[in-house]
């Protein structure tokens, strides 16, 4: 073989040696230069409570029962009936109280001119002594008013800090029917709803003093 043609050959061999060489150069560049896929991103997710729920909102146990009561959309008449008579700060102290929270049906249950009477300012007396009718001393769970209940036949007599009586019945299923001083009844919806400074029992009539 000639000198000549070894030379030639030579060359095309380096030159096809250096253009792959550039194409793979130009590969890992490319590689180099791509962003990383982007992470996909997690789902938003509002955060785990395990509070209990009443009328849609968290009913936090280190809040005040006017607080919670305040964000709880089925309890606004309360909210409202507790600030026109002016119990709030009452209801914001330590207490403990028992209260049985009557929701907004259960006001739609009073005649229409009778609630507005109630919320007018010369029904102030008179809607004060409903709702404290409402609120017993101290903090009693439903554990606690069936036990108490299991001793007395069945029923327990709470004295409410309006001064008149309220009797609690423990039924068969645990549930808790209240009956008050003009022989009305009223049912527990929702029991044991703890709060900072007592413990709210939701119920669907509102029960009346004499």
């Amino acid at each position: 073989m000639s000198a000549t043609r070894v030379t030639s050959r030579f060359v095309g061999l380096t030159a096809v040696s250096i253009a792959a060489l550039l194409a793979v150069a130009a590969c890992s560049k490319k590689e180099e230069a791509a962003p990383p896929p982007a992470e996909p991103m997690a789902p938003a997710t509002a955060p785990a409570t395990t509070d209990p729920m009443v009328g849609g909102a968290p009913m936090s146990p280190n809040a005040t029962i006017v607080a919670n009561a305040s964000k709880a959309a089925n309890l606004t008449t309360l909210v409202n009936a507790v600030q026109t008579a002016g119990l709030a700060d009452t209801l914001s102290a330590t207490g403990p109280f028992t209260v049985f929270a009557p929701d907004n049906a259960a006001f739609e249950k009073i005649p229409a001119a009778t609630r507005e009477g109630l919320m007018a300012p010369a029904g102030k007396a008179a809607l004060t002594k409903i709702l404290t009718y409402h609120v017993v001393p101290g903090r009693l769970t439903a554990a606690d008013l069936a036990a108490q209940a299991q001793a007395n036949g069945g029923k327990v007599e709470l004295t409410t800090v309006e001064g008149e009586t309220l009797t609690a019945n423990v039924n068969p299923d645990g549930s808790v029917t209240l009956t008050d001083a003009k022989g009305g009844t009223s049912r527990v919806t929702q029991a044991d709803v703890m709060q900072s400074n007592g413990v709210v029992h939701v119920i669907d009539t509102v029960v009346m003093p004499k």
